[in-house]
């Protein structure tokens, strides 16, 4: 597996995305057949895998903790802390290290690789978040911090304080807005980028038909991408997936994540993949060139292509109120 650099951690081309092994996309997997897939994905060459505290209320953490604890020295493990007050830089100082030490322990480690802020709240300083991190990565305690879903202002001003390693956002060809201007930012700064739903909740593969229902915690019965209509009208964007993949014998989704990491050497996405043809699939991207030319031509096509629906937390959340 090619490798990348977020600042200072070197990790895999693609990584993964351990979320959907415990909620999000209905039934999930047994947690031995879990572990497997987790371990599968790391003889394929997969060093960079990431969960949250919030995943699974704490038991993706424990999932991911004993997956990876033969190989722990080898990989980069990135988790997510979420609070949404604090009032003094003392308090966050002692909910941090309260977060970080649930965390740790869950995941079976005396250090996290990379440690990020899940969704930046606008109620507490970023300059408060990036001390209190920088503190803990002096005391060896994380290599490494980002951001969720940051603004450029929110990224700049709290990478003055403790330079950010990665900023981890949603980033497809359906979802294109930080092209604009965090993207460039990270370019500036050095920062890396992580891409989450880098195939739009599997949009991107073209296995999903208009017709499909979807059950349980599964976000695609609530995200407008895959409303009937909406995958209807999103035909166009699948065509031109299918017309490049046939000509590099590759999959739609291979190309949607050959293109993301043409666009930048600092793109590490992690797509989620729960069975071994998707994870030898989806890591197989790496290994498939774009030219300049044939990006300089789907970037065009892109350009050219409406593109319907969306994925919004708002739109997630209602998931709460479906039985």
């Amino acid at each position: 597996m090619k490798t990348r650099r977020l600042r200072d951690l070197e990790v895999s081309a693609i990584g993964m995305g351990v979320m959907g092994f415990s909620h999000g996309y209905g039934p999930t997997p047994l947690e031995d057949e879990a572990i497997e897939l987790i371990r599968y994905a790391h003889e394929l060459g997969c060093t960079f895998f990431d969960t949250a505290e919030g995943y699974g209320a704490g038991l993706n953490e424990e999932l991911l903790g004993r997956a990876v604890a033969p190989f722990r020295q080898d990989v980069v493990v990135a988790t997510k802390f979420r609070f949404a007050e604090a009032e003094s830089l003392a308090d966050v100082r002692r909910q941090l290290t309260a977060h970080l030490d649930a965390s740790l322990q869950r995941l079976g480690t005396d250090y996290v690789d990379l440690y990020y802020q899940h969704r930046v709240s606008p109620d507490i300083p970023v300059e408060y978040v990036a001390e209190a991190m920088g503190e803990l990565i002096e005391a060896g305690r994380m290599r490494g911090w980002g951001q969720s879903q940051a603004t450029v202002e929110q990224i700049r001003r709290a990478h003055a304080v403790t330079p950010i390693t990665a900023i981890q956002s949603e980033y497809s060809m359906m979802e294109r807005g930080f092209e604009a201007d965090v993207i460039p930012a990270c370019a500036e700064l050095g920062i890396g980028f992580v891409p989450f739903s880098p195939l739009a909740s599997g949009f991107l593969s073209g296995k999903y038909s208009a017709d499909r229902s979807y059950t349980g915690d599964d976000v695609r019965r609530v995200i407008t991408r895959f409303e009937p209509g909406n995958v209807r009208a999103n035909q166009p964007l699948l065509d031109l997936l299918h017309r490049v993949a046939e000509a590099k014998s590759a999959t739609p989704a291979q190309v949607s994540l050959a293109w993301m990491l043409h666009k930048q050497p600092f793109h590490v996405p992690i797509p989620g993949m729960r069975t071994r043809d998707r994870i030898a699939e989806n890591l197989g991207a790496a290994e498939i060139d774009v030219t300049d030319a044939e990006f300089a031509d789907i970037e065009t096509a892109l350009d050219a292509v409406a593109i319907h629906g969306d994925r919004t937390d708002a739109d997630i959340a209602k998931l709460r109120d479906l039985d």
